[in-house]
């Protein structure tokens, strides 16, 4: 019989054994790996196919984002209109979307209908046609696009910041242009596709309350098709960083507010600094209890918010600091940011504010465990990163081991404005 007279103890985050469910892996026979999650009391699965499909691969601008986003838009047997009442008449829903290094394709489905939409994204792998008028609509919805966001001063410096950090040229500072959406040839998006879906290389994760022939059924749909087959060259891109660090853009002239970007390189996860650093982040800026939410918004008003994060790309990365600004406190703005930097370098953290970014941090991880979805999605970031379980349990003690002089040592590295760009649009 319970006792409803004690109440249960409560424990702080830091003291939770928190545990990562292994995945369970299978191959199909065209030597495509599946890693699934088993488990949750809802019959709904998530599947997530992802091809080594993205910007990295193209050798022309923007055509990895048109090829993913024009799968769903017709093939020889059904047009775009088709192919959306099929997964809506089964209450599924299809999303894709293209990144740096990959491009996916989501389902989220009942169980039940698994087998009458799992054909359909056979079909959109094998037989998509990139119809010409298909593309002009396209190409037309992402000029009028681009025109309205090139009036945001957060957009153009997002763009503008990447593009100092890595060179245009580098995938992870190029971005669009009406131009380049105007010359867009469908040939392009043709033999981008061929290349990367149809013959491409190809992971596959699951996560639900599984079906017993879940292998079965994508074995039959997805088993049989030539993935994985062609060695596909590994390209290489040099990062070619700007040589001036600041800079200040006038995009409109009657703007009241200014977008700051501040920014350096950054070792990927991989390194040994970065668990370390991101406790160091989030004292600095990574969440609403930060010293520069407090400092900024809370005592000086500057903002509404302000963020620092690292950018978590597979090959570079980034540490930002990000925030929008008045226009006449830009300036106050950095130079707050730079001071909490000093800060840092000079002063140790004190242990109650170390512990509640410890407890914010094993929370944040706790919340990101909250279901299958949530546990193959982690799955996924480590698979596709080159990492192991071992990675998860060695940043849950650093999370708790990290002593403030360690913390001190790495902002004394990484924390000097002179390594940083900095970039203002108004």
């Amino acid at each position: 019989m319970l006792d409803r007279k004690t109440p249960p103890s409560i424990k702080d985050p830091i003291e939770l054994d928190l545990k990562l469910q292994p995945y369970q892996q299978f191959t199909l026979d065209n030597g495509v790996p599946v890693y699934t999650i088993n488990a949750g009391a809802q019959e709904v699965t998530l599947i997530e196919l992802v091809f080594f499909a993205g910007n990295w691969n193209e050798d022309k601008n923007i055509v990895a984002g048109t090829a993913n986003h024009l799968l769903k838009n017709g093939t020889s047997k059904r047009s775009a209109f088709e192919i959306n009442e099929h997964f809506e008449y089964y209450g599924a829903y299809l999303n894709r979307n293209c990144f740096n290094e990959t491009a996916n394709i989501t389902l989220h489905c009942l169980n039940k209908h698994l087998e009458k939409v799992l054909p359909v994204i056979e079909e959109l792998i094998t037989d998509a046609v990139f119809d010409e008028e298909e593309i002009a609509i396209y190409k037309q919805n992402q000029i009028q696009r681009l025109k309205v966001s090139l009036q945001k001063c957060d957009f153009v410096a997002n763009r503008f910041i990447d593009e100092h950090l890595y060179g245009f040229n580098h995938p992870y500072g190029r971005y669009t242009s009406i131009e380049e959406f105007n010359a867009l040839q469908r040939e392009q998006i043709v033999d981008f596709y061929n290349r990367y879906y149809r013959n491409g290389k190809c992971i596959i994760f699951v996560a639900g309350k599984l079906q017993d022939n879940l292998f079965s059924q994508l074995n039959k749909t997805i088993g049989h098709l030539p993935l994985n087959k062609l060695d596909l060259a590994e390209k290489h891109h040099h990062v070619t960083s700007s040589k001036e660090k600041k800079r200040n853009i006038i995009n409109d002239e009657n703007g009241v507010q200014g977008a700051i970007r501040i920014a350096r390189p950054f070792p990927n996860r991989r390194h040994p600094d970065f668990t370390k650093a991101q406790v160091l982040n989030n004292v600095f800026g990574g969440f609403f209890g930060s010293r520069l939410m407090s400092n900024i918004r809370e005592d000086k008003g500057y903002t509404y918010g302000i963020h620092s994060y690292f950018q978590n790309h597979v090959q570079q990365s980034a540490w930002m600091v990000s925030t929008e600004a008045g226009r006449g406190v830009c300036e106050a703005t950095i130079q707050e940011v730079y001071k909490e930097m000093k800060v840092l370098r000079e002063e140790l953290v004190d242990e109650e504010e170390l512990l509640l970014v410890r407890n914010y941090m094993m929370g944040s991880i706790l919340g990101d465990l909250d279901g299958p979805f949530q546990i193959i999605a982690r799955w996924k970031n480590y698979i596709l990163n080159g990492l192991t379980d071992a990675y998860f349990y060695n940043a849950i003690n650093t999370i708790k081991t990290v002593t403030a002089e360690e913390l001190k040592q790495l902002a004394e590295k990484y924390l000097n404005p002179e390594a940083f760009y900095e970039l203002v649009v108004v």
